[in-house]
């Protein structure tokens, strides 16, 4: 029990770094810089900002997998599918963020030649090309999100690791944003209200898994 427990507590920091990691990076560090309508010129001058941000990502990415290696043994013990599977989607997102850092490190790139050299039509071009890119490949990291999330959830459902309503309201959450995040894709967003509930879920989960860790039923019938 008190392995799980400990497993439960490092894994709900973790959670939270992955949480707070990924509002600093989307809603303060390249949002406000990347999806301006003057990207060429911001981007360059908020070059150390855009650089970090990769950086946040890169770690918060291992951060994730981290934690599908931490829940493989506890998971293996009531679904080898589910096991591997959220530590398989936990890679495959990673693949997503690398993919995503590459086209933001692309804009920098661009934006420090448009900044040096002046105006010029045909890196205007460019720019707007690498923004559309950069636009693709953020939608495909979050709709891949959307997939070790799922399996993160149903798998706490099927554990009985966290309570039930935590994993259900959870599963729902996710639903709700794979359908704004697909919709969004073209270009029919319903509303950012949907990714509320994804938000209230992952900030839910890990303060209680710092305060409780994962329950452990099992080991204690073992234990008495």
């Amino acid at each position: 029990m008190y392995s799980n427990k400990k497993a439960g507590r490092i894994s709900g920091v973790l959670f939270l770094f992955v949480f707070i990691s990924g509002v600093v990076i989307f809603q303060v560090l390249q949002g406000p810089v990347l999806f301006s309508d003057d990207f060429l010129i911001s981007t360059s001058t908020h070059s150390n900002q855009i650089i970090g941000s990769v950086l946040l990502s890169i770690l918060s990415g291992l951060a994730s997998i981290g934690i599908a290696t931490l829940l493989l043994p506890i998971f293996k013990k009531h679904s080898y599918y589910v096991a591997f599977l959220y530590l398989t989607f936990c890679i495959l997102n990673f693949i997503a963020i690398m993919l995503d850092n590459v086209s933001v490190v692309s804009m920098l790139e661009l934006s420090n030649d448009y900044v040096a050299n002046g105006n010029s039509s045909s890196l205007e071009v460019m720019g707007n090309l690498l923004y559309e890119t950069h636009r693709w490949t953020h939608y495909l990291f979050l709709l891949t999100s959307c997939f070790p999330v799922f399996v993160l959830y149903y798998g706490l459902y099927t554990s009985k690791i966290v309570p039930r309503i935590i994993s259900v309201f959870g599963m729902f959450a996710v639903a709700l944003m794979f359908v704004e995040v697909l919709f969004s894709i073209f270009g029919q967003s319903i509303s950012m209200n949907l990714m509320l509930p994804m938000g209230l879920i992952q900030l839910a989960l890990p303060l209680w898994l710092i305060v409780k860790g994962f329950n452990a039923p099992e080991l204690k019938e073992k234990i008495q």
